[in-house]
């Protein structure tokens, strides 16, 4: 798709591949492909799972920490929305999304990480946000998603201290899903998702939905857009599928209208 960025798609699957060496920092040129990526998986209707990849040697060890060093306040305040965005656009790619991670998932790739729905984690690989380290803070969903993910008192420790965290810590806390060895990390996230390519797309997309939507919400609010996300689902032929199948006592074969 660019110069940073790549969009393969086969079987069912649009990988999403950072492609810039040594590190794959998140300058905004990234960020802005990262952007593009997600609209081309979103609209695309063969592409029914995403997977994140950063490459055999490192997901992303952050922001571009030489753009931003004479930035001022005026400038970022100008850009800090859209660096938000752009990781944000990955959050709303309405279909599973997994990130597959070796080397280091640092700052903003971490924050990259957390967009993504599920995280599949290299044996020898670092996580964390060492933001603070430079004097500032996660400026691209990390305060808030990392909190979300794995609780205020363990998303203040790593934030704070600027602290990096083993697999084995990842898979403790909540950060990491499954921890593989890194030859495998790529093959791991594709089983992870390949049960959803044949699978109800409307009602993946609306479960997606409901759980996100719903983490914004008070628990009425979240009631009352899940109930309305399920009654919508009535309307599709999945739906009707899936009952007539069970109903039939046979496989379903949905057809992701």
């Amino acid at each position: 798709m660019g110069d940073f960025v790549q969009v393969e798609i086969g079987d069912g699957v649009g990988t999403i591949r950072l492609t810039r060496p040594p590190m794959n920092a998140l300058n905004t040129g990234v960020q802005e492909e990262l952007r593009a990526a997600a609209t081309t998986v979103s609209a695309d209707p063969d592409v029914r799972a995403v997977i994140v990849y950063g490459g055999e040697k490192v997901f992303a060890a952050g922001a571009d920490i030489k753009e931003m060093a004479d930035m001022s306040y005026v400038d970022m305040a100008q850009r800090a929305a859209e660096l938000s965005s752009a990781l944000g656009a990955i959050a709303r790619i309405p279909k599973p999304v997994v990130a597959a991670i070796t080397g280091y998932a640092l700052g903003g790739g971490c924050e990259l990480a957390l967009a993504c729905d599920w995280r599949v984690v290299a044996e020898d690989a670092k996580l964390g946000q060492p933001e603070i380290k430079l004097g500032i803070i996660p400026g691209a969903g990390g305060t808030q998603r990392l909190a979300r993910l794995i609780g205020p008192a363990r998303a203040k420790d790593l934030i704070m201290s600027g602290r990096m965290v083993d697999a084995a810590e990842a898979l403790r806390i909540g950060l990491a899903d499954r921890v593989v060895p890194a030859e495998s990390v790529y093959a791991e996230a594709l089983a992870l998702v390949r049960p959803f390519l044949n699978g109800p797309a409307q009602a993946l997309r609306a479960a997606k939905l409901a759980v996100d939507g719903g983490l914004e919400m008070d628990l009425a609010s979240g009631l009352a857009w899940e109930s309305q996300l399920f009654a919508a689902l009535f309307a599709t032929d999945d739906r009707r599928e899936g009952m007539s199948a069970f109903v039939e006592k046979r496989k379903p074969g949905f057809t992701g209208r």
